[in-house]
């Protein structure tokens, strides 16, 4: 089975990108770029939109596909997850949802955090680290 999903990569003027730490399965105890799920009858946009305010309190405007990747999820489901790019359009940064913990994180201190698997292969395909 695959199950459609959405993150959103979102840099702040000094070039830090949103992360998150995720508290629930798959990845939990992880940082990945929000997202989730898309709910039926959403669009990507509209379940970018609601995931990234329900993980990270942000109000964000959706932008341009960055890339698409597959992982594996439990029960054999395959987790097919487009990344978009995403700029803030106001609320305050808080972690909430299925969110450990939220905040920007410089690249460069990327390599230090533990992420998601293939999450900065995928960054650095894309251009963007």
């Amino acid at each position: 089975m695959r199950v459609r999903c959405v993150g959103g990569i979102v840099q702040d003027g000094a070039g830090r990108l949103l992360l998150v730490k995720r508290a629930r399965p798959p990845g939990e105890g992880l940082w990945s770029i929000p997202g989730g799920r898309v709910e039926p009858g959403e669009d990507d946009p509209a379940a970018l939109v609601r995931e990234l305010k329900e993980e990270t309190g942000l109000d964000v405007v959706v932008g341009a596909l960055a890339g698409t990747v597959e992982r594996p999820g439990p029960g054999g489901v395959t987790y097919e997850i487009h990344d978009y790019a995403a700029t803030v359009a106001g609320g305050t940064l808080r972690a909430g949802d299925d969110a450990a913990d939220a905040r920007w994180i410089a690249p460069d201190a990327l390599g230090d955090l533990p992420v998601v698997p293939g999450l900065l292969d995928a960054l650095v395909l894309w251009g963007l680290l």
